[in-house]
């Protein structure tokens, strides 16, 4: 069963990652572009004759790099979708498996996505200081690991809550915890400036805009076509068991 889940997940993952591949062309590289363009003649400016030539051209990067990127990460999320969904299904309740998959899909959204994007926007490739970007990635993906265990913890927090408080209540509990974790986390978390002075903040908006509607894309899909999948796999089973018995 194992077996089957990993592989719709992965199934799910690359559709998923095709329809977020359509979102970062039209909305996303428009604004790298126009960021690449702006340190071209902040560097003309400032009269940076050495400018560093490209390893991978832009032509590659925006083609067949963007391509094997989203196409690796469905992939791999899809995978590791199986699994959380192999791990919360009917323990979250007497929930389906599209129920399941959306439920887990919103989760794994907010807590690798939502979180991190709250504190630390993604910023397009060709802006903010290089030597800063060791820093900024640790602390990226720092926030990840603590918007995954903040996630965990309210599931748990609320099915503790839930035989005592009834449902509303223990939901109401459980997002005031969630918030004033969130909040102390932020409050204690550094902010490096990687936004060069004069960049244009509507470029700035629109490229987060469309980085955030890219993930949008990518978990609402994977949590929709593997439900889909997933729910005929939990069907086999089940007759395949009655079959047995």
């Amino acid at each position: 069963m194992m077996r089957s889940l990993l592989v719709r997940g992965m199934l799910a993952g690359l559709a998923a990652a095709a329809l977020a591949l359509v979102v970062a062309w039209l909305y996303g590289e428009p604004q790298v572009n126009r960021a690449i363009a702006f340190e071209e003649a902040q560097a003309a400016a400032a009269a940076h004759a050495g400018h560093e030539e490209e390893v991978v051209s832009r032509t590659v990067q925006k083609t067949a790099g963007l391509v094997t990127a989203l196409g690796v990460y469905g992939v791999a999320l899809g995978g590791l979708f199986a699994i959380a969904f192999a791990f919360a299904y009917g323990r979250v309740g007497a929930l389906g498996a599209r129920a399941t998959a959306a439920l887990v899909a919103l989760g794994g959204f907010v807590a690798v996505e939502v979180v991190p994007f709250l504190k630390y926007p993604p910023t397009p490739p060709a802006v903010g200081a290089p030597e800063t970007i060791g820093g900024r990635t640790a602390l990226y993906f720092g926030m990840v690991a603590l918007g995954v265990l903040s996630v965990v913890a309210a599931v748990i927090v609320f099915r503790r809550l839930l035989p005592r408080l009834g449902a509303w209540n223990a939901a109401i509990a459980t997002a005031a915890g969630f918030a004033v974790v969130l909040a102390v986390a932020f409050r204690l978390t550094p902010t490096p400036d990687a936004i060069p002075d004069g960049f244009p903040a509507t470029v700035l908006w629109d490229f987060r805009i469309a980085s955030l509607g890219v993930q949008v894309v990518l978990w609402a899909t994977l949590g929709a076509v593997f439900g889909v999948l997933s729910e005929r796999a939990v069907r086999r089973r089940s007759a395949a068991t009655a079959a047995a018995a």
